[in-house]
């Protein structure tokens, strides 16, 4: 995007009244961002949903000026961004009518080809609650997809560490602009998230994180997923906010079950209780719900490799396959005396090798 056209589509966003939907209606019906500014003001107002004061608004110098200082900071400190209609820009969140104009990164984040999930929850995470978050992207590593979260105390915050100490590529979606770190304390984890991953935002220098701006942050982290997965969650929160959006997007929501008694289970169960979610035990159910393996093999038909190497535990379930035939994914880990959570991810490992095959109902065969 050349120089002109990115201080006209960052002028867009300063105008009042003019959000991402009504902004990329302008540009649609005009060209371009910049062309925006150079209609006559009677041809706008023969745009629905464009009125005088937005007209006003759109003629108004003071909005350049501050569009050219944002892209100032933007330039002296190297900031990359994507524009809702380049390749760069994440593809999921492309189908949202209000996804922003612009989002600006920092990192090494690349989403092409890649699966992309979202994983929110309470600040105030659990014992448990942690254990099922690193269990469950530790089963999802043959996979390696990109983990969205929120940056945020309690969940997120487990969510972008685990992935980092898995060398899973993980993003955070941020509140405010990229000249600070909120919260504060998670700044030691900024070097770390930014070598696997990094930081998206749409939000300019001059935002600071303001309670609108997180329910705003929530779209994104909704949108440029293709799943969005509730760990735990009290009766109200954040995450059941995102949860909704995603599902507004027709996107797939799953939420973690825990005790009727325990408060932060209250949100997730209510979830799958109103049917505004999968019920998620463990990874195998999210590659079920969404394809994933069939989509694997019918991209790349995976074909069993010769003189393939197995570890221990990869012998042990292939043995006990060969001799039983087809089994449950909980009879598997009872024979090899595993984890349920460490046989499911040594399963899809074996799966992407051309060792096993998934079968309806959790049950896998060898091949």
């Amino acid at each position: 995007m050349i120089k002109d056209e990115f201080i006209a589509a960052l002028r867009l966003q300063c105008v009042p009244s003019v959000g991402d939907i009504l902004a990329k209606k302008l540009i649609a019906h005009c060209g371009s961002p910049a062309a925006v500014f150079s209609e006559k003001s009677e041809h706008l107002l023969k745009i629905a949903g464009i009125g005088s004061r937005i007209v006003a608004g759109l003629k108004d110098v003071s909005h350049l000026r501050a569009a050219e200082r944002e892209y100032s900071f933007v330039e002296e400190h190297q900031i990359t961004y994507s524009y809702f209609e380049e390749e760069s820009y994440p593809k999921y969140l492309r189908y949202c009518a209000d996804g922003p104009l612009l989002l600006f990164q920092r990192g090494h984040i690349d989403l092409r080809d890649r699966k992309v999930i979202s994983i929110v929850g309470t600040r105030n995470m659990t014992a448990s609650g942690k254990r099922f978050c690193e269990q469950f992207l530790e089963e999802l590593v043959p996979l390696n997809p990109v983990i969205v979260s929120g940056f945020a105390y309690g969940v997120d915050i487990c969510v972008h560490r685990t992935a980092v100490d898995l060398q899973l590529q993980t993003v955070a979606c941020l509140a405010h602009g990229l000249n600070q770190i909120y919260p504060r304390s998670h700044k030691k984890y900024c070097g770390s998230v930014e070598r696997n991953g990094g930081f998206f935002t749409e939000f300019w220098s001059t935002s600071n994180p303001e309670r609108e701006n997180f329910l705003r942050r929530n779209r994104i982290i909704a949108g440029m997923s293709e799943a969005t997965i509730v760990i735990e969650s009290a009766e109200k929160g954040g995450s059941l906010v995102t949860a909704d959006i995603a599902n507004s997007y027709d996107r797939d929501v799953f939420a973690v079950p825990g005790r009727p008694n325990d408060r932060y289970s209250q949100g997730t169960n209510a979830l799958i209780k109103t049917q505004k979610a999968h019920l998620l035990t463990s990874a195998a159910d999210l590659i079920y719900y969404l394809n994933w393996d069939l989509r694997e093999r019918e991209v790349k038909p995976i074909q069993k490799e010769l003189f393939v190497e197995l570890n221990d535990t990869e012998h042990s379930i292939y043995a006990v396959l060969q001799k039983s035939g087809k089994q449950l994914l909980d009879d598997i880990a009872m024979n090899c005396q595993l984890p349920v959570f460490k046989t499911s991810s040594t399963l899809l490992a074996m799966e992407l090798k051309g060792l096993v095959r998934p079968l309806p109902g959790k049950c896998f065969e060898a091949i």
